[in-house]
């Protein structure tokens, strides 16, 4: 039997989102990759368990990605999670490596895909739903009209130039820097108000997940947020 690495987006939270692609996958896979110290700790399985729970019977091992922006300690662990999957593909087995939202939206698999790849070995995606879709759904408001642009941004990488961007900016995994976030926004609301127009922020902290928190504007953001924020910030004319 050849084996694969098959990366699974399992969506947001809400496991009513898990495709029904992604739950076969899951369900004909041989051995999961899971992201985080145990498994119980792994978002993307809880979420899997919810729709799947005979997927408490399969065959799993754990990767504790470092969470740092130190490149050479991030590539020793790609590199490590790499060989190991290329073993276990040599012996035949079908890999599936869940990853919150879309494998393919700032997920820490396409290292791994990429690696595997590299070695000669079979590597796909599956997609999901992407959280910061299911968090415009949560808050009934879309994303782009018309000729209007998107921006997806990392939250915790340089907010200060983003802000002179037109169209809709989404903030991704904005909570480890809610601050900085919050205070980079309130001066960018002055300054537009000033020029009659107004900054429209949402957030969605933990979209679909049991302690799910919906925000509508800067005053309604507490002092600390989960890593999975969402923020979403549009610009109209006062």
């Amino acid at each position: 039997m050849e084996g694969k690495l098959t990366g699974i987006g399992v969506g947001p939270g809400d496991p009513e989102l898990l495709t029904l692609k992604a739950v076969r996958a899951i369900t004909e896979s041989d051995i999961l990759i899971l992201p985080g110290r145990s498994r119980d700790d792994c978002y993307a399985y809880r979420i899997v368990q919810k729709a799947l729970p005979e997927v408490a019977e399969k065959e799993f091992i754990l990767v504790d990605f470092p969470m740092t922006k130190d490149k050479e300690v991030l590539k020793a662990a790609w590199e490590k999670t790499a060989e190991e999957t290329c073993r276990l593909i040599d012996a035949g087995k079908k890999v599936a490596f869940l990853t919150i939202g879309d494998p393919s939206v700032y997920a820490t698999y396409h290292y791994i895909h990429r690696l595997v790849e590299q070695r000669g070995k079979k590597a796909e995606m599956i997609s999901g739903v992407p959280s910061f879709c299911s968090a415009a759904a949560r808050l009934g408001i879309s994303l782009g009209d018309g000729e209007e642009q998107i921006h997806i941004i990392p939250g915790s990488y340089g907010v200060e130039e983003t802000t002179a961007l037109s169209g809709t900016r989404i903030y991704m995994k904005a909570g480890r820097e809610l601050q900085h976030v919050n205070k980079v926004l309130k001066e960018e609301a002055a300054c537009r108000e000033k020029n009659g127009e107004e900054l429209q922020v949402y957030a969605v902290a933990d979209c679909g997940l049991e302690n799910e928190m919906v925000m509508r504007g800067l005053e309604e953001w507490p002092e600390k947020l989960p890593y999975l924020t969402i923020a979403i910030v549009k610009v109209r004319k006062i």
